[in-house]
């Protein structure tokens, strides 16, 4: 990923914290050609950069893959917004952008061979998921009926071998043209802009006006 100096992000708090927040990503495993599947992924901080968990349906040809010999990245998208000249308050010479933030983490996939780690996989997307609503599902399916549901499914894990992030977001712009942008995102009604906008003002430290 090309990442000019200045949106370069390298706090490991930030890249996963916005791995979680943003956590259906895009699965990249190159071979002959590159295969790409887009799933949750959820992310275990220790050990060392961290390890990635998710799982494929059986009749998707990736988990295939010889994961050994090939490289796989995952791609975590975080808020995005087309940004205007017009919101810049310098008066600097200017052109249209695009600000989002993404954090890209490599390593190589190892299956899961065993229904009870598979098991596990499942029941902890079913909890990080369903934990915050009101009343969560929890499963009351027939214990034969999981178990086929188990098997249907390859889970894996993924360590992390390298992590890259990149928060483009108005850091090579005077502080005035940041305020603006920000102001112009929050006032859009689009709800992708006033996320990016408070990811903006968490990260360059500009805090909301009371």
């Amino acid at each position: 990923m090309y990442v000019p100096a200045a949106f370069r992000a390298t706090d490991t708090a930030a890249l996963h914290g916005l791995m979680r927040r943003y956590s259906f990503a895009t699965l990249i495993t190159a071979g002959e050609e590159p295969f790409v599947t887009h799933l949750p992924l959820l992310l275990d901080a220790e050990p060392g950069e961290g390890v990635l968990i998710g799982h494929f349906a059986r009749p998707n040809p990736h988990w295939q893959l010889d994961h050994a010999r090939h490289l796989s990245v995952a791609v975590f998208h975080g808020p995005h917004a087309y940004v205007s000249p017009s919101w810049y308050r310098s008066g600097a010479a200017a052109v249209p952008t695009w600000n989002y933030a993404t954090v890209h983490a490599w390593g190589r996939l190892s299956l899961l061979r065993e229904p009870a780690d598979v098991a596990r996989v499942l029941e902890r997307m079913v909890d990080v998921y369903e934990s915050p609503a009101p009343a969560p599902w929890t499963n009351t399916m027939p214990r034969d009926v999981t178990e086929k549901l188990i098997a249907s499914v390859v889970a894996f894990r993924m360590p992390i071998e390298r992590i890259e992030g990149k928060f483009k977001l108005g850091q090579n712009r005077a502080t005035v043209d940041q305020l603006g942008t920000i102001e112009a995102l929050e006032n859009s009604g689009d709800a992708e802009s006033v996320a990016l906008a408070a990811f903006t003002r968490k990260h360059l430290g500009h805090p909301a006006a009371r």
